[in-house]
């Protein structure tokens, strides 16, 4: 007999090479959940589905492959789509299976009261997914399965949504070929390239700004090389943290906020964009002055020109452009003096911090020497995290996870679960005491699977990114101070080993050092308030729009 649909979903899962995937089971994929117990797919059981897509994108973000949702109808779809947005901003291949009502009980126009039952589920994933299919037949499952990750990792990458009514699941079905794949890269214009070569050739002061498409890309040692020849700063954006290591001689190692950082930009005569966009976040909303000549690598010329216009676009693949352009590429003069400067420069910011955000230079320090070799750091919208985003030495590319895309608070620890399912290395998740009240619940994810994660909780008493927020505007204090459980008896309750801490300090490092070498989860909660950075808005220091 023909396989069901569920079998067929299965099967193509293994096709693609899944290893783990995220869900929540409900009545209606129950069939799913049979079905992949066979296969050596870990499906790992969350507590509330956008812990699911939080998860299949930490995992995407630390290992670079597609990352698996499975839940269920209607609520369950519908919970995801804060973590899909999130997945949708910051371009990672998520892809979110979720049941829908059964074929046979749906009705065009109407919503009968079908439980889970909505009148359009794919049409809530249209504006936060790269592309919302729903199949029509059971033997249309697994092509649409393969369809839908080559859509999700193709560049640009991205979530995809596919909608499979429950009947769907049970029925057997002879399992529909699959369709060619019509995602193809465009050849490189070569008078656009040649073009470009000789305007970095001349430039007399080059900058390389290097965004999520280039790390994505696995573009950074040639980005590193061309930076060498070149003798240009590399800036990297907070998605492409990571990208070089962190002593490059070419590394601009502080955000671009910094005033010190921002004068690479406004010197240069010609700024070669690799894989970014320019979004307001590392634009200060676009008050940074589009430089005299701007040069495009990107994959999509839509998306490469709709904040600052480049006078040349490259599409394509940012690690084979980029190596092109290295190719044949004089050694400019210059070098030791750039990394003589960018060594100034560094300087000059950490002293700054030590200056004036001394407890914040002490939380960076005690990361940068406590964490474990090969260790993932996963930050959430927190002014914790707003430090590790611009100002931690990210040893490596995929070494960071920062929700920066579309900003959702609540991402740290969900998606640190993903990373720590992936075990490419340990999780470490950074969060506030507001975030991480949103997937609390999740320690008992994390207990069940014994997960490789570490949660930092700094817990200074409410939101505190808000809480400043109003204080500068002259404004009291309204729905930013929570109350808060005792963490660690939350933890312990839940069989997490967890400790409390006050500040920075000695005692901070030495465990930190012992919990994120531990082989089961932890937590360890700070009692600390920071200041936020240079990197967040009401701290920039470019304050009229650029004409």
């Amino acid at each position: 007999m023909p396989d069901s649909g569920a079998q067929h979903l299965v099967d193509a899962l293994v096709e693609l090479g899944v290893e783990v995937a995220f869900g929540l089971p409900g009545v209606h994929n129950l069939p799913i959940w049979d079905a992949i117990d066979s296969t050596g797919i870990r499906l790992i059981g969350v507590r509330h589905e956008q812990a699911a897509g939080y998860a299949a994108d930490g995992y995407a973000r630390a290992t670079g492959k597609l990352g698996v949702a499975i839940v269920t109808t209607g609520p369950g779809a519908a919970n995801t789509l804060g973590a899909v947005g999130e997945a949708m901003a910051s371009a990672s291949p998520v892809l979110v299976i979720a049941t829908d009502i059964a074929s046979t009980l749906r009705r065009p126009g109407m919503v009968r009261g079908v439980l889970h039952e909505s009148s359009d589920q794919r049409a809530l994933f249209a504006p936060v997914t790269k592309a919302a299919l729903t199949v029509e037949s059971a033997g249309e499952i697994a092509p649409a399965v393969l369809r839908a990750a080559r859509v999700s990792t193709a560049p640009q990458s991205g979530p995809v949504y596919l909608g499979i009514p429950t009947d769907f699941l049970v029925q057997r079905a002879a399992r529909l070929p699959e369709q060619e794949g019509t995602e193809r890269i465009p050849a490189l214009d070569v008078t656009a390239f040649d073009r470009a070569r000789t305007t970095l050739t001349g430039a007399a002061r080059p900058l390389i700004w290097a965004g999520g498409g280039a790390l994505r890309a696995g573009a950074g040692p040639v980005v590193g090389a061309l930076a060498e020849r070149l003798a240009a700063p590399i800036v990297t954006t907070f998605s492409a943290r990571g990208l070089v290591p962190p002593d490059h001689p070419c590394l601009a190692p502080n955000p671009v906020h910094a005033p010190e950082v921002g004068e690479l930009w406004d010197e240069a005569d010609v700024v070669l964009a690799v894989g970014t966009d320019f979004d307001g976040l590392m634009t200060q909303n676009w008050r940074m002055p589009r430089p005299p000549t701007l040069i495009a690598v990107n994959i999509d010329a839509a998306d490469a020109a709709k904040n600052y216009r480049p006078d040349v676009t490259l599409v394509g693949d940012a690690k084979g452009v980029v190596a092109d352009l290295v190719d044949g590429m004089p050694q400019r003069p210059g070098l030791p003096r750039l990394t003589e400067r960018l060594d100034r420069i560094e300087a000059r910011v950490r002293r700054r911090v030590r200056q004036e955000e001394p407890q914040a230079a002490e939380f960076l320090a005690a990361l940068q020497e406590t964490l474990p070799d090969g260790a993932v750091l996963v930050s959430d919208m927190c002014v914790a995290g707003y430090w590790i985003g611009g100002f931690h030495r990210v040893p490596g590319p995929r070494r960071l996870a920062y929700p920066m895309g579309w900003g959702t608070l609540g991402f740290g620890f969900p998606a640190a679960l993903g990373v720590a399912a992936s075990r490419v290395g340990r999780a470490v998740c950074v969060s506030g005491d507001g975030g991480f009240l949103y997937c609390c619940g999740e320690l008992a994810t994390a207990a069940q699977e014994n997960l490789p994660v570490t949660v930092v909780v700094v817990d200074d008493g409410g939101y505190g990114m808000l809480r400043f927020d109003q204080s500068q505007a002259g404004l009291p204090h309204r729905g930013v101070d929570l109350t808060t459980p005792n963490f660690v008896a939350l933890a312990r309750s839940f069989g997490v080993y967890a400790d409390r801490v006050e500040g920075f300090g000695r005692a901070f490092r030495r465990l930190l050092r012992e919990f994120s070498r531990a082989d089961e989860p932890t937590v360890l909660v700070v009692e600390a308030a920071l200041r936020p950075p240079l990197n967040t808005s009401p701290r920039w220091y470019r304050r009229e729009v650029a004409s």
